[in-house]
């Protein structure tokens, strides 16, 4: 193949947050022609930025295509390449599609097996398309990812069980409600980690959520952001009564809820079952707490232990994904390298298609005009015929170009074959062309053959 692949990249395991900002391309408009213009070896590209990461994917000839990418990417942010190369690693070849495959799969994130990052990649896909910067290659190569990833997610439990702390508090509830739609949520905190449990808890189905912040300006902002109800901080013990499952996640240094407030809450529920989940340090909720009947209090070092637990499912489940990576890139290197088949397949295909179309005509003229339905008849038999004809050889040369590392010999042997490039014929070609005389035992008369 005359074009080799290039991931040309950084990301959280080789730059920290300072890099990854002062080189992320996310601001940048029209991001693929005005970063990496096409020319200059580059004939496709697409470019994904995200908070973690910044990878340029690249199909282009030559060697020194990485420090073209490179000096682009630099430039582009008012940088120079030196500054940026000791935090780059570049991929070339399978080991970019094998990269690529794992990146798409969520076995390269900061949460092993996190879904996010299948979405930026799709949005960093469409954007190129949409600038027109991808062709045959990348757009393959995309699409491979995208179908790789799904099997991974279909096959593999790399992605099934909680590794945040907020997911986890979440997954708790669930299994001891069960079904999320009849049951309220309050949230007493309104930092990012309430921020999450929110989306989860809404994810989950749960009917409503609350918000009681210390400050009622932000907790209003937060409710409005989930369709809640923010309630004063002073109403919070009021308002408990009503409500399932208890996120606590304030900034408070000392408890914020004790056993002798739930005991009155409790009887107002007449002893309904509450969830309460503690994801603060210092903790919000008093640990008697838990030794009331009908409550469960789980705090952040029991969802640490969950966390923990599902990780290690997930880093087992990962060798059954890179598994299938691997194997996913090996039939896109098959792909790859009989891309230098497709010319000489299009062009022994027109050349038949061609002589079939002359000699039709040549029959139509002969034999008088024929109806419309007769003629259409006859050109879809004689594109059967030069399909069936070339079936064969095809398939000959796809075997060899496969099993043989001098793959391009077949090609060359086709092309002279069905004299493809149109190379005139020599005059003498066939004159005084004898056949070869056959090997006869000692004794036998022989006879010439011509």
């Amino acid at each position: 193949m005359d074009q080799e692949i290039f991931i040309i990249g950084l990301n959280h395991r080789t730059a920290d947050v300072e890099v990854r900002e002062k080189f992320a391309l996310t601001g940048c408009t029209s991001l693929e022609p005005a970063v990496i213009p096409l020319g200059n070896g580059i004939s496709e590209v697409i470019i994904l930025s995200t908070c973690n990461r910044v990878e340029i994917m690249v199909a282009g000839r030559g060697d020194d295509v990485p420090d073209t990418v490179l000096s682009l990417w630099a430039n582009a942010r008012g940088q120079h390449p030196e500054e940026l190369r000791p935090y780059v690693y570049i991929h070339r070849g399978l080991a970019a599609v094998e990269h690529l495959f794992t990146v798409a799969s969520s076995l390269d994130s900061m949460v092993l097996g996190e879904p996010q990052i299948l979405g930026q990649l799709k949005d960093a896909y469409r954007d190129a398309v949409a600038r027109n910067t991808t062709r045959v290659i990348l757009n393959r190569m995309m699409h491979k990812a995208f179908s790789v990833a799904k099997r991974v997610r279909t096959e593999t439990a790399v992605a099934s069980s909680a590794v945040s702390i907020s997911y986890a508090a979440v997954e708790l509830a669930k299994r001891i409600f069960g079904e999320m739609n009849e049951y309220k949520a309050m949230l007493i905190g309104a930092g990012e980690m309430a921020e999450l449990a929110a989306t989860h808890l809404l994810n989950c189905g749960v009917n409503k959520i609350y918000v009681a912040n210390r400050t009622f300006e932000r907790g209003l902002e937060l409710a409005k952001q989930f369709d809640g109800e923010a309630i004063l901080f002073e109403e919070l013990f009021t308002r408990l009564p009503e409500v399932d499952i208890v996120i606590s996640s304030t900034g408070a240094q000392q408890a914020v809820i004790r056993a002798k407030d739930i005991r009155d809450v409790l009887k107002r529920r007449k002893n309904r079952p509450m969830f309460f989940i503690d994801i603060a340090v210092p903790r919000d909720i008093d640990p008697d707490v838990n030794n009331l009947d009908n409550v469960y209090l789980y705090d952040i070092d029991d969802l640490k232990e969950v966390v923990e637990e599902n990780l290690s499912h997930r880093r087992e489940e990962a060798a059954k994904a890179k598994a299938i990576v691997r194997s996913e890139t090996e039939v896109f290197g098959r792909w790859l390298r009989l891309l230098d088949l497709q010319p000489t397949i299009v062009d022994m295909y027109s050349r038949s298609t061609e002589i079939a179309q002359e000699e039709l005509l040549k029959t139509l003229r002969r034999i008088g005009p024929v109806d419309e339905s007769t003629q259409k008849a006859l050109e879809a038999m004689l594109n059967a015929v030069v399909k069936k004809i070339h079936h064969e050889p095809i398939c000959f040369l796809k075997r060899r170009y496969e099993e043989e590392d001098s793959g391009q010999r077949y090609i060359d042997f086709a092309r002279r074959m069905f004299n493809l490039d149109n190379e005139p014929e020599q005059p003498e070609a066939h004159k005084n062309r004898k056949r070869p005389q056959p090997d006869l035992p000692a004794g036998c008369p022989g006879k010439t053959i011509l």
